[in-house]
């Protein structure tokens, strides 16, 4: 008869402790043991647990990462009362968005009820199954008691995405507006097309923010609203106005600010004549808006315009806000969203705006003129740092605001977690990254005027990363980074062809350093027109404290000048080249990669300590397999042969590390497979190898040029290795976070000038 252990059936039960992300998301259901633990019998114990203590239910069940997306289908997109059942694919399609920006579990429930009090039991009656609602797609004005009741009822997170969503995306675009045409949020005067659910949400947390009651004129289908109007809600009447206006046109005379929640074409081109200089026109109807964009634009030429459509700028989608702030609330376990919770979201998106566009999303988008202004008031949708930026911010108003159960302290870590959650692991990378802002350095680049090393520059001078210096002509810099909205101030441009003193200083130095190794004083004045030259004598002569190349170039021709000018630390006999694979499961590092074709056991020797030293600098521990296809002798051939030997040559020069081989790679990255067949190998209890050293380049570029691909992880490198001064070979055709990794890299090795570098 099988026996369960108490304390195993509620260890395979146990979340992930709060604010910590599971590596591996699923349960094993593979033996009879897994089936007695995850069903019957083992299942009681937990049970048991929450039963003496509801708030257990959190640590054994996934009922803190599952948000309910519930509707009635009353007020579905543009397509009105459907009906629950027509309602569906748009709940399935927001799980679907939960789940891709925020790694947030949803079920979908429709529910055949319109009588507001039926609907707010059964709502209710959920509570123990989410850990918090998203009412969606629910009529005015019944959604307004739904979500008052739920919310005082319920203590659980739960918003109407409707109302709250639309207005936290359109405030921030709102401040943002304001801030570009130097207008102050008390003292404009707002027209409103529509005063439904979304409308109203959007002015109250407009007078959150400090607009003025006073100055506000809201209009439905039947006209202003005003204080003789029966036919609508509390909240619609508190924004009836008692000036003397009647139509649309006599609002809009001298308004700063129109916002549309209501039908397509009901705001005609004249009338934006009659607004205030520098209008700001929100005109949200979807599919249609209230006026079509491009007539919008042809005639005022002032107006800052925003849609809830993707072809045009200034997209108002609340995927910028409910995954976010969903994710925040779950993780700090919020009783509510409150109005601190919503704030903190708007001045998240609309400080986000603000910064410096990634690359990535230039591409997603097709667009790499994105910065601030205008036409980019608020982050695009794809922008990945949206998580980071919105659900720490929420998490913190929680906590700030009373209504967290739990309290998030390292906000590093958390931010890590947020990344993990989407299979993203940045930790190693974060903390390069908070390294190097500790003590930025100067960082010379030699393919200064292509826009990616300009993206790259502005993106590490903004984050305080490192002091660029760009080689490259002036003038086709200048063009580049206007053409693509770059802000290049802080960043020193050099043109090489233009600094002869310099020049010829360098190519001296150069000569004296080369002439026995066949370069004349007349080669060194040429090879010195040459950017990887000055920059490396840049280097060399402490004008920079780091060099990176290679963008355009390949990789021998990039790293020759290097070689030359600064050559190799004194206890190196070789270079060796590193790449890093980012993955959920943690960072792994291959080599060599790029730079020693086809090592001899003792050359792969010296690859091994250096690898190992690296590996150490990106403060982790090595544990080390040389790569083969022969696990431990099983094949014989040359491959395998050398292997073996490296492996015994490496144990007898660095018996402090933790080395094996030779092996197959499956075989050093799989604990249990070391465990079961090969348990004499010192991998075997450490979790396997996170360090593969490979028998040559051809497999070692194979191996991780597939995982970059379709392996599901990033690939940063190649990090160069044994240099005497911290110089690095980009791949050719990095992206732009690419070159930014390196460059973080970099200013972190040249932070090491005491040798313990890389």
């Amino acid at each position: 008869m099988l026996k369960i252990n108490k304390q195993d059936a509620l260890n395979y039960h146990s979340q992930s402790p709060a604010g910590k992300i599971e590596v591996v998301p699923t349960k094993p259901v593979s033996t009879q043991l897994d089936l007695a633990l995850a069903y019957s019998p083992g299942v009681a114990e937990p049970c048991k647990e929450i039963a003496a203590n509801k708030d257990e239910v959190y640590k054994y069940t996934a009922k803190g990462n599952l948000v309910g997306v519930i509707s009635n289908g009353t007020a579905v997109l543009g397509l009105g009362n459907i009906g629950p059942d027509a309602s569906k694919p748009v709940m399935e399609g927001k799980g679907v968005l939960f789940k891709k920006f925020a790694g947030i579990d949803c079920f979908d429930i429709e529910i055949d009820a319109t009588d507001p009090e039926e609907f707010i039991r059964i709502v209710k009656s959920l509570e123990p199954t989410f850990g918090g609602i998203n009412l969606e797609d629910i009529k005015a004005p019944e959604c307004f008691p739904i979500e008052t009741a739920l919310r005082e009822q319920m203590n659980i997170p739960l918003m109407h995405d409707d109302q709250h969503g639309t207005a936290i995306i359109s405030s921030a675009a709102l401040l943002n507006a304001l801030e570009v045409v130097g207008k102050k949020i008390d003292e404009i005067r707002v027209v409103v097309s529509g005063a439904g659910a979304a409308a109203i949400s959007c002015l109250r947390l407009y007078l959150e923010l400090g607009l003025k009651r006073e100055n506000v004129v809201v209009f439905d289908k039947d006209g202003i609203i005003h204080p003789q109007r029966t036919d609508l809600a509390a909240l619609q009447m508190q924004f009836a106005t008692e000036r003397p206006i009647t139509t649309l046109a006599q609002a809009m005379e001298g308004a700063d600010f129109f916002l549309g929640l209501s039908a397509a074409n009901v705001l005609a081109p004249e009338l934006l004549l009659k607004m205030a200089a520098n209008p700001i026109v929100f005109a949200l109807a979807n599919p249609d808006p209230e006026i079509p964009y491009e007539v919008a634009m042809a005639t005022h030429e002032d107006i800052i315009m925003a849609t809830g459509r993707s072809d045009h700028p200034n997209q108002v989608n609340n995927v910028l806000g409910f995954p976010y702030i969903f994710r925040g609330a779950l993780d700090v376990r919020a009783t509510e969203i409150n109005e601190a919770m919503k704030l903190a979201a708007v001045r998240a998106l609309a400080e986000l705006a603000k910064e410096p566009v990634p690359d990535m999303v230039n591409k997603a988008y097709g667009d790499n003129t994105l910065s601030f202004g205008r036409t980019y008031l608020i982050p695009k949708p794809l922008d990945p740092r949206l998580i980071t930026a919105v659900s720490p911010a929420v998490a913190k108003a929680a906590m700030e605001s009373g209504v967290a159960r739990i309290q998030i302290e390292d906000w590093f870590a958390y931010e890590d977690e947020l990344r993990a959650r989407l299979g993203v692991n940045q930790k190693l990378m974060n903390r390069i990254t908070q390294a190097a802002r500790s003590n930025p350095k100067r960082v010379v680049f030699a393919e200064g005027d292509t826009y990616k090393i300009l993206k790259a520059a502005q993106i590490l001078h903004d984050e305080g990363i490192a002091q660029p210096i760009l080689l490259g002509n002036r003038n086709k810099i200048a063009r580049i980074a206007q053409e693509n909205s770059l802000d290049l101030e802080g960043c020193q441009v050099i043109d090489i062809l233009h600094e002869e003193a310099k020049r010829e200083e360098f190519a001296q130095k150069l000569y004296e350093k080369r002439q026995r190794r066949g370069i004349t004083l007349y080669e060194g004045r040429r090879l010195l027109r040459e950017r990887n030259y000055f920059g490396s004598m840049m280097l060399e002569t402490g004008e920079a404290d780091a060099f990176i190349t290679g963008l355009s170039k390949d990789y021998g021709k990039s790293i020759v000048p290097s070689l030359q000018v600064i050559g190799v630390a004194e206890d190196v006999q070789r270079v060796a080249s590193m790449y890093i694979i980012q993955h959920k499961k943690g960072p792994y590092f291959f080599a060599d990669t790029t730079v020693n074709i086809d090592p001899s056991a003792e050359e792969m020797v010296e690859i091994i300590g250096l690898t190992s030293r690296a590996v150490k600098f990106f403060d982790t521990e090595p544990r080390i397999g040389v790569i083969s296809y022969s696990n431990f002798g099983s094949n014989p051939g040359e491959l395998p042969d050398k292997a073996r030997r490296a492996t015994e040559l490496a144990k007898q020069r660095y018996p402090e590390l933790i080395l094996d081989g030779e092996m197959q790679a499956n075989t050093a990255l799989n604990p249990e497979l070391l465990r079961e067949q090969y348990p004499f190998s010192p991998l075997a209890d450490k979790g396997g190898a996170n360090t593969l050293i490979f028998p040559n380049v051809i497999s070692g570029n194979i191996a991780y040029k597939v995982l970059q691909e379709i392996g599901g992880a990033e690939v940063i490198g190649p990090v160069l290795m044994g240099m005497r001064k911290p110089v690095h070979i980009l791949q050719l055709g990095a992206s732009v976070r690419e070159i930014v990794n390196m460059a973080a890299i970099a200013v972190v090795d040249a932070q090491h000038p005491d040798g313990k570098g890389l």
